[in-house]
Order: C-alpha cells, then sequence, then structure tokens
C-alpha cells in the first residue's frame, strides 16, 4: 500500500538510535515530509511490506541485521528495488562506502547528520527517482516487457508485461538461475539470448543500453529460436552486416553509438544504411527501424 498525504514524500528512516530518529523526524516534518520511523533492519522490512515509502534513510551499523543487510534484502523484492536509499553512516571509510553502494545504496551521508546536507541529497534522489517512475510508467502503459538489470545480473525492476512472461518459469529461484545469463548479455550487448524454454515457446532477451550506472535495460520477448539478426536478414533479404546494423537502429542507436558497439568507422555504418534504405524502398531511419520491428514481432 502507497500512502497519499497530499503528495507529501514520504521518507522512512531506520536506526537504532531514538536520539537520531528524533532529529531526523524533526527534520523532515520542518521540510513538509512524511517521516516514518523504524529502530531495527527487521521492523523496518515489516513495515515496508505494507507502507511503501519514496526513499529510505538507512543505518549502516545495526545489531542482529546491519543496514547493509537489510538493503540488500530490500533491494531482492521487485515491488520494493526501485526505492532509493541512503545510508548513514558514522565510518566515513572507503570500505564500508563501497560496501553500501554494493548493497544497492544511492548514496550517503556522515553521520551526526547535517539538516541541510541530508535535505539537500533527499531532494535530489527523489526527484531523480520521480523521473525513472515516469519513464516506468509509459513502459507500462506501452506493454512493453523490459527489465533493469545491475553488471552482475541481479534484476532490479521489471515492467508488469515482464513479470507476465515470468510466471510461465516453475523454478523458485530463476531470478539466481538467470543471473549469469543475463550478466554475459550486458557485457558482450548481446541481441538475443534465450533465457527459458517451455515446450516450442522461448523467452528471449536482448541488450538495450544503460539507463544509469551499473543498471541495464534488457527487452524480452517469446518468439522463433532464429536470433533477431536471422530473422532481419531472412525477412528484409538483407546481409548479416546489415540485419545487424539495422537492429541496433531499432534500439534508437545513432550512426556514431552503432559504429562504437560494432566497431566500425562510422562512414561504414553510412554505407550500410544507404544499403538498407534501397533494400526496403524507404529514406529514412524511422522508417527502416518501423519495417524492422514489424518484422521481429511477426516471428
Amino acid at each position: 500500500m502507497k500512502l497519499e498525504s497530499n503528495a507529501q514524500p514520504i521518507i522512512l528512516a531506520v536506526d537504532d538510535a531514538p536520539e537520531t530518529l528524533s532529529l531526523i523526524t524533526d527534520i523532515l516534518e520542518n521540510a513538509g515530509m512524511t517521516a516514518l520511523i523504524s529502530r531495527s533492519g527487521t521492523s523496518a522490512l515489516k513495515l515496508i511490506s505494507r507502507v511503501t515509502p519514496d526513499l529510505i534513510l538507512m543505518d549502516a551499523m545495526m545489531p542482529e541485521i546491519d543496514g547493509f543487510e537489510t538493503c540488500r534484502r530490500i533491494k531482492t523484492e521487485l515491488n520494493l528495488a526501485h526505492i532509493p536509499l541512503i545510508f548513514m553512516t558514522g565510518l566515513p571509510d572507503t570500505e564500508s562506502i563501497v560496501k553500501g553502494f554494493e548493497a544497492g545504496g544511492v548514496d550517503y551521508v556522515v553521520k551526526p547528520v547535517k539538516p541541510d546536507e541530508l535535505l539537500a541529497r533527499i531532494r535530489a534522489h527523489l526527484m531523480s527517482a520521480r523521473l525513472i517512475q515516469s519513464a516506468l510508467t509509459a513502459l507500462d502503459a506501452s506493454g512493453t516487457p523490459v527489465m533493469a538489470v545491475s553488471g552482475e545480473g541481479s534484476i532490479l525492476w521489471a515492467t508488469p508485461e515482464s513479470e507476465k512472461l515470468f510466471e510461465s518459469i516453475a523454478a523458485d529461484n530463476w531470478r539466481n538461475d538467470m543471473g549469469p545469463v543475463l550478466s554475459e548479455i550486458i557485457a558482450n550487448k548481446k541481441t538475443k539470448a534465450a533465457l527459458h524454454s517451455s515446450g516450442t515457446e522461448t523467452i528471449f532477451a536482448s541488450f538495450i543500453g544503460m539507463s544509469q550506472p551499473d543498471e541495464f535495460l534488457i527487452r524480452l520477448r517469446e518468439g522463433s529460436s532464429l536470433s533477431e539478426e536471422e530473422i532481419l536478414r531472412k525477412r528484409l533479404n538483407l546481409t548479416a552486416r546489415e540485419s545487424e546494423v539495422l537492429l541496433w537502429i531499432t534500439q534508437g542507436k545513432s550512426n556514431r553509438d552503432v559504429a562504437d558497439i560494432l566497431n566500425f568507422s562510422p562512414r561504414t555504418v553510412n554505407k550500410h544504411l544507404e544499403q538498407i534504405f534501397q533494400k526496403l524502398n524507404v529514406e529514412n531511419r524511422t522508417t527502416a527501424a518501423m519495417l524492422a520491428m514489424q518484422a521481429l514481432t511477426n516471428s
């Protein structure tokens, strides 16, 4: 459940020190924000199962479950992974800071907390989160099965259409099973790789690009075991190189981007596009991309 409070941001502060929670509550409420508090990682996990905050402030060092482990558990839940989490730490050493980012934190503040700095960081991350959420809403409305993955292959978030595809996967640990494959897709910028097969149906994943540091977008689809390059080559009568170039054009890549990805010169990419336009009897990239998407959708 997401609380509505006149569009006031809901901030969850997690710390085992009552004086710190009292200070943060005053800072947030004076800034027109709704403050939720929790004194342990365990109680925080229970709370966010009922109320979804817009941002989380997490003490790094707490008894039982520390802030790092609490963050990791939050980030494993697809419906919670999008929440920005800022660590509060009295340990400003590099090792602790790196550990916080590796756990899934987006930022950190050093204790004792400075009100102006804390609010500035909160507002900056709330703005970024709203922009990302707007983009996700647009993806959801379009019915596009897309998910975001870390460089290590961990799924950060997924659109509803993606989750529908995953419903066909019976294994409980499918997220862990897919990690190595997704990591390879990202590392090699693969445009088509099989994630799961069931009978005659196969779910494929295609690398789209990086949306922000250590967040890569993956498009999913069901279809033929042929690669997308092979489908374009056969259906549109293109060469292997031409189909490869056209496929990246459908992903919204510029000529220079395609040249960098395929290790071509921009001039070579332009020559391939000229041949593609001629074969498809079109005059621009947009029309060529539309024909390519039609060919892929109907495969």
